[in-house]
């Protein structure tokens, strides 16, 4: 397998060294399995001739003109991460040349993967427009008003799509270049993970900061300060006219706000939050989980129960102990 790593200046260190690590550490390893799979060819490779990582390291880069058409391509986050300096970032002469070669090596049939901020690059693109991908959870309001062709899932960890695979924030990377073993020796993707720690995890929304996603839009802000008051308060009914009565504006202008800005209905947020708040609770209380139950809406600790496991992939005890 040949696989290019398109490195741009300003590249984010942990995850050009989480994708770089990870393909090194499963090459190694395969020479101890039988049969031996395929081995990984792996080239950085740029579109300038001078490329520095966020933190000011020298990356030896070849030059994307001339190479032979790779199998894979992965592309790392980019150091600016943060709405402003990434929408500056990418109106960036390197952004475009970097496009233009993404296109090349996906019209010749190569695999793309990016990871955190250089989903937004692939994005860019328009290669994953009508496809589904996951990003960074804090980008993904910026990411669902810049891209809106694209059926972003942002509570995955890794998303695979017709010849693309994104994954989530930071150390994703790794996620993302275990994947890229695993279509070749699944064998060979297990033992790596052991190798690095890295324990299986397809979620990232036990990691979300809801409050922080609110704040990228006015009307969402106003409709979280409503929702937390009322779980506060341990009003834990749910109004949609009362809601939009709070957040200043229609029923329609509010459902329409929350899906551009967090994919989700007013309802599931506001399910989101009483989530968050029974998590508070477990990790700071005594309460049972039936009592919880009561205090956030819910009849039975059962229904809680489910309900953590299905979106955080975690359980009553774990939570206990801060896992």
């Amino acid at each position: 397998m040949r696989l290019h790593i398109l490195v741009l200046d300003g590249v984010f260190d942990l995850g050009l060294a989480a994708l770089t690590s990870t393909l090194s550490t499963a090459g190694q390893l395969a020479g101890s399995l039988d049969p031996q799979p395929a081995p990984i060819e792996v080239s950085l490779v740029g579109v300038r001739r001078r490329v520095r990582t966020a933190q000011g390291l020298v990356v030896p880069v070849l030059p994307v003109q001339g190479l032979p058409q790779p199998d894979v391509v992965l592309v790392p986050a980019l150091g600016e991460n943060m709405p402003d300096t990434l929408a500056a970032r990418l109106a960036g002469a390197d952004v475009a040349d970097a496009l233009s070669a993404l296109r090349r090596w996906s019209g010749a049939g190569a695999v793309i993967g990016a990871a955190c901020t250089g989903t937004f690059l692939l994005a860019e693109s328009a290669l994953l427009d009508g496809q589904r991908a996951t990003t960074s959870w804090w980008l993904a309001p910026m990411f669902r008003q810049r891209y809106p062709q694209v059926l972003l899932d942002d509570a995955r960890m890794l998303v695979t799509s017709a010849g693309f695979t994104t994954a989530g924030a930071a150390l994703a990377h790794l996620d993302l270049a275990l994947g890229i073993v695993r279509s070749s020796s699944p064998t060979l993707a297990a033992q790596a993970a052991r190798y690095l720690l890295v324990e299986a995890r397809g979620s990232q929304a036990a990691f979300v900061i809801p409050d922080h996603l609110a704040h990228a839009d006015p009307v969402v802000e106003r409709f979280e300060g409503w929702a937390r008051q009322r779980l506060a308060h341990g009003a834990c009914g749910f109004s949609l006219a009362e809601a939009a009565v709070a957040a200043g504006t229609s029923e329609r202008t509010l459902a329409r706000r929350l899906q551009g800005v967090l994919g989700k209905s007013p309802l599931s947020y506001f399910q989101d939050l009483r989530v968050e708040r029974a998590v508070h609770l477990l990790r700071t209380g005594t309460g049972s989980i039936d009592q919880i139950a009561a205090q956030i809406g819910y009849s039975d600790g059962v229904t809680l129960r489910a309900l953590l496991r299905r979106k955080l992939g975690r359980g009553v005890r774990e939570l206990r102990a801060g896992a």
